[in-house]
């Protein structure tokens, strides 16, 4: 029943495993496991974004740990080069497998701490993927940190197409007119972006509603499928929904899934749709009005 479901909303699915949870219209969809095997079920080029908050393998009191949430600074150096060979490995593997399932003109957007992005830029180079952009995101507050550096006061994302000749989508003038007209730049501010509930902050690096609105708007139309695989508290899903995009979500701790549900529930059922789906609507009509009018003078 599950299957036929999310076959009616379009919505990739494989059959050899259940959902943990289907929204009322089919449109939002968890699954439990681990992401590999489970993004290994489902068929090639069938997604039209990705969105993955960068998991990497961690040394701490002596064992490797996989984490999505630990800074590198608070890691012990046990073995520290067993643990970049694995966070190495395990990249390519992950990023080979969103390659597969991603759509000819599909795009990815990687976030990650700075040890992990430069393995992901690394491995996007060796697979031909195309780097469109570098997203700094700045910060104005910092975790204490040595008087021998700078603070950290920024993040990277990665906005990437599926390879060289990817005819990825950009939604440039509605990040145009959120820019007050002017075309957008790829630095933008994380206050200006944080949005999200607090009650539902369980992951120290869950990122602003707001953001990923930004990042889902900016790269897709309504009704196109978006992946995160590592979905941990599921900010792309409520994104999603709230954009009239349609959404996969994998993770492998209940827990999360839990918190993704009370998200989805408190932030997208309650609150309902972005304010940016009006703004898109009102461009793209006062761009249909415009060329209408230059076909009836031509």
């Amino acid at each position: 029943m599950a299957e036929t479901f999310l076959k009616s909303s379009c919505i990739p699915c494989p059959e050899e495993l259940a959902p943990y949870f289907i929204s009322r219209n089919k449109h939002f969809v968890l699954y439990q496991g681990e992401s590999l095997k489970v993004m290994k079920l489902f068929p090639s080029e069938c997604f039209d974004m990705i969105f993955v908050d960068a998991p990497f393998f961690i040394s701490k009191r002596g064992k490797v740990h996989f984490s999505q949430d630990i800074p590198f600074e608070k890691q012990s150096k046990w073995n520290r080069t067993e643990v970049h060979q694995r966070n190495y490995d395990f990249t390519k593997k992950w990023l080979s497998e969103c390659q597969r399932l991603m759509k000819p003109n599909a795009s990815i957007w990687i976030s990650g701490i700075n040890e992990i992005i430069h393995i992901v830029g690394c491995v996007l180079a060796e697979l031909d993927f195309k780097i469109l952009n570098g997203i700094t995101l700045t910060k104005t507050s910092s975790p204490k940190q040595s008087f021998r550096c700078f603070a950290d006061a920024s993040r990277t994302i990665l906005w990437v197409g599926r390879h060289k000749k990817c005819k990825h989508t950009f939604n440039y003038k509605l990040m145009k007119f959120l820019n007050n007209g002017k075309q957008m730049k790829s630095v933008w501010s994380l206050e200006e972006l944080a949005s999200t509930d607090k009650r539902f902050k369980k992951q120290t690096a869950i990122k602003p509603l707001a953001l990923l609105e930004r990042i889902i708007a900016a790269s897709t139309h309504e009704d196109d499928i978006i992946l995160s695989p590592f979905t941990r508290s599921s900010t792309a899903g409520v994104a999603s929904s709230r954009l009239k995009r349609k959404f996969v979500g994998i993770e492998q701790e209940p827990e999360y899934l839990d918190i993704s549900i009370k998200r989805y529930k408190k932030e997208f059922l309650k609150y309902g749709y972005s304010n940016l789906l009006n703004i898109e609507k009102r461009i793209d009509n006062h761009y249909k009005n415009t060329e209408s009018s230059l076909t009836l003078f031509s």
